[in-house]
């Protein structure tokens, strides 16, 4: 084999730029190319103005499905800035967030929601976009700014005078690239349900605009015991009319943590988890504090009631999580995820702080509570 052959240097070497790399292995970014991704394009473009609402400098955050295939994202906050600085060759602010990777210093801990899969945001959503428009009104001005597959077509322009402040992000996902552009209404509603009632505060409209006729529209906003929807979608007739309901902040932790859960009639154990308003599917810490808890606290009060007979032992967490519709919500300021997909929490301090915590509240509910308790220890 010759010299030339085996030499490996720079030459051989290819730069990927942030949108290219993307395009590339968008599985990488948004999880599929199919619905499942073409939704997540939708989550990573309204991450910013999620956040935007819960720092207080906007109220709301409004989808809007178009006829024209496209999605638009809207806010009412202060405006991305469309202005590069003079003494920097940086770009402007709207061109940082819609075209780098990692644009500084992201929002992190408890206050903030993550929507992103891995923790980008919108410049996923414009690299695997035909064309994305921005608009900004800030400061009594209208910027806008055009992309063709996540490539800036031109700067920042200032169009005209423009009321109000916000902006509106506009894309129209790849058909190269998804399998599917036509989103889901249900689907996309139910994150948004999610997200308002695990953020108090946050309120999320969704606008279906690609019906002939009246467009259908909902507003999302609520908080987590008002999960109802959840509990309600299956898993038979309730034991006890109340959803047992109950906050709490834990420095140990540096977070606070909503649990919300009630018992049915149903064989079948259904536990949401979330951290950071992230879903986590395959559980983690939090949940595994959460079935700890519970079990101790049944196991406490049906000892001091000597509803068990005494030969009998403690019930375990599989008969006490038949019938069990629970969701459990940590916020923290460091959250620790174990994989690349972060669908597992692995904090080792909040396992301990959940478990006390719910061990002390469903206790208490329990003493005072005695007949709904007593069903629901009694089908155990």
């Amino acid at each position: 084999m010759s010299e030339n052959a085996n030499r490996y240097d720079a030459t051989h070497i290819t730069v990927v730029h942030a949108a290219e790399a993307i395009r590339k292995r968008p599985g990488m970014y948004v999880g599929s190319t199919g619905e499942r991704g073409l939704h997540q394009a939708v989550f990573e473009a309204m991450e910013h103005s999620v956040n935007e609402v819960l720092a207080g400098r906007a109220s709301s955050v409004d989808v809007t499905l178009q006829a024209d295939g496209g999605v638009r994202v809207a806010d009412d906050g202060p405006g991305v800035s469309p202005e590069a600085t003079e003494d920097s060759d940086e770009p402007s602010g709207l061109e940082a967030l819609l075209t780098r990777m990692y644009t500084g210093v992201r929002p992190t801990g408890r206050a903030t929601a993550t929507v992103s899969l891995v923790g980008i945001g919108p410049s996923v959503t414009n690299a695997l976009s035909s064309r994305l428009t921005a608009e900004v009104r800030r400061h009594g001005t209208l910027w806008v700014q055009e992309y063709r597959c996540g490539v800036p077509v031109a700067p920042p322009t200032a169009v005209g005078p423009a009321s109000g402040s916000g902006t509106t992000i506009t894309f129209w996902p790849d058909s190269d690239i998804f399998e599917t552009v036509e989103c889901s209404f249900a689907v996309l509603a139910g994150r948004f349900e999610e997200l308002a009632f695990l953020n108090r505060g946050l309120s999320i409209s969704l606008t279906d605009a690609r019906p002939a006729g009246e467009p259908r529209s909902e507003r999302f906003l609520g908080e987590v015991q008002d999960f109802s929807f959840f509990f309600d979608a299956s898993g038979g007739a309730p034991v006890h009319p109340d959803t047992i309901a109950f906050a709490w902040e834990d420095s140990r932790m540096a977070g606070t943590a909503e649990v919300a859960l009630r018992w049915c009639t149903s064989h079948e154990e259904r536990v949401r988890s979330f951290a950071n308003s992230r879903p986590t599917s395959e559980g983690g810490s939090h949940v595994a504090g959460f079935r700890e808890g519970v079990a101790d606290a049944i196991n406490t009060y049906a000892r001091k009631r000597q509803l068990p007979a005494a030969a009998d032992p403690d019930l375990t967490s599989e008969r006490i999580g038949e019938g069990l519709a629970a969701v459990v919500s940590v916020k923290l300021d460091h959250p620790q995820f174990e994989g690349a997909t972060h669908g597992l929490l692995g904090n080792a301090e909040v396992r301990t702080c959940v478990r006390e915590a719910v061990r002390e509240h469903l206790g208490r509910w329990l003493e005072g509570h005695p007949e709904e308790a007593a069903a629901i220890v009694g089908r155990m």
